[in-house]
């Protein structure tokens, strides 16, 4: 029997033009900010009318919903299965510090998104489920790198792991978000977490 690796799962019309469509949007708030997406126009981008975009996506809350999904899998992208729980967490955070360079666009709309929320009832919503299961997720990195003792028995795993959250939240707005400054934080996390690694 062959060890070649399966296939990825073949996606359907439908999914294909529901990616297409939170691109789009996603594409126009990196660009213009929340205030300049405009359904029209991303249903127009992606070749398909307004009727065909709400088919798809009823609301434009349903759309945003989308966005953030779409955001939150690139920063899910950087989370390793394998290693050590401490390796898995210093990788990361290294890999998110990566994302943030090599992809600007994911931190420009998540900040965009944060900002935006604080006047938008529904889009805090959505932020606050993305941002919980994130937390979640950080959560029981710390627990498995307490329980093998890198970390701080003592260390409220909630407490560290919105700290964590907020660090880089942070470094997705425009008035903290250089390379500079975000290399410097990162490395801080790291050295209080006792991340730091001899490579």
């Amino acid at each position: 029997m062959s060890s070649a690796a399966s296939p990825p799962p073949v996606r359907s019309r439908k999914e294909d033009r529901e990616q297409a469509l939170v691109l789009a949007a996603f594409n126009q708030i990196a660009d213009r900010g929340f205030e300049g997406l405009r359904t029209r126009e991303v249903a127009a981008g992606v070749g398909l009318n307004i009727a065909t975009l709400h088919y798809y996506f009823p609301t434009k809350e349903a759309l945003i919903r989308g966005v953030v999904a779409h955001a939150m899998d690139r920063f899910r992208s950087t989370l390793a299965p394998h290693g050590s729980p401490a390796d898995q967490l210093r990788n990361h955070l290294r890999a998110v510090r990566k994302l943030l360079r090599d992809e600007p666009e994911v931190g420009a709309v998540m900040g965009e998104l944060a900002l935006r929320s604080a006047r938008d009832p529904s889009l805090a919503r959505i932020m606050a489920e993305a941002f919980q299961a994130w937390q979640r997720t950080l959560r029981g990195l710390l627990q498995r790198a307490a329980r093998d003792g890198v970390l701080a028995r003592d260390l409220d795993n909630d407490d560290v792991a919105a700290l964590i959250m907020a660090t880089l939240t942070s470094m997705t707005l425009p008035s903290t978000a250089s390379a500079d400054r975000t290399d410097r934080a990162f490395r801080q996390l790291e050295r209080w977490l006792g991340l730091r690694s001899s490579k």
